[in-house]
């Protein structure tokens, strides 16, 4: 994945971000109630609670209410409700009366994680951000206009090589290796939502964009055990 400076990361949080910040209602880092670790509120996921004590997820921190947060792989949060740790930490975080965790959670928030990306995908292609076209991609990318190449999960592996030579030379990485990611969705569900037909490859032509992107897909990713969960102040 390219790297994005600091200073363009749209709505990343800058590493200025102090300990004392948790500790504030409206702080930019929070601490996961399963591992215990910390990071900014756009690494994590937030978990809601319903009146009745019914938990969602809350990818997009908007629900009203107490929340709590995790940072853990799906695998690691499959492990933990089975073992009744999710419950007992949910517990201690809401202090409120008997909690209801769906057996279904981990596949709710993989769905909601990704319907968070298609959207800000959808909103980043009507603002004139977002290419698709193997033939608009690859001159954009040759030209070193390109920040974040993307492919659909069925894509061919020709199809993505091409674009990813192309992204190489235009931002002068021969040899580096880099490469376009895939996506977690096929092109038929990428197609919906950019309202565009037969979306295969997808770039990202404005630095600040990219790095939106860059969060909600590290965020899916991380959650699906395909990459690492950023600290203060990192691009995904």
């Amino acid at each position: 994945m390219r790297k994005l400076p600091n200073d363009t990361a749209g709505d990343l949080l800058t590493d200025d971000a102090t300990d004392n910040a948790a500790d504030k209602a409206d702080g930019p880092i929070r601490r996961c109630i399963l591992s215990g670790e910390r990071a900014e509120r756009g690494a994590l996921i937030r978990l809601a609670i319903g009146p009745e004590g019914h938990v969602a997820p809350d990818v997009r921190a908007r629900a009203p209410g107490r929340g709590a947060w995790i940072g853990v792989t799906r695998p690691e949060l499959e492990a933990a409700i089975a073992k009744g740790r999710l419950k007992a930490a949910l517990a201690r975080a809401f202090k409120t009366g008997p909690i209801t965790v769906p057996d279904d959670l981990p596949a709710m928030i993989e769905e909601a994680l990704t319907r968070a990306l298609l959207d800000r995908l959808g909103l980043e292609s009507r603002s004139g951000t977002l290419l698709t076209g193997s033939d608009r991609i690859a001159e954009a990318a040759r030209r070193g206009k390109v920040w974040l190449l993307l492919h659909s999960s069925d894509s061919s592996p020709d199809g993505n090589a091409k674009l990813d030579q192309a992204w190489r030379v235009g931002s002068d990485a021969e040899g580096s290796g880099q490469r376009g990611l895939v996506l977690p969705v096929d092109r038929t569900r990428l197609s919906v939502a950019l309202g565009r037909d037969n979306a295969v490859h997808v770039a990202l032509t404005d630095q600040r964009a990219a790095a939106r992107i860059d969060q909600f897909l590290g965020r899916l990713l991380h959650f699906k055990g395909e990459g690492a969960v950023p600290g203060p102040g990192e691009p995904v």
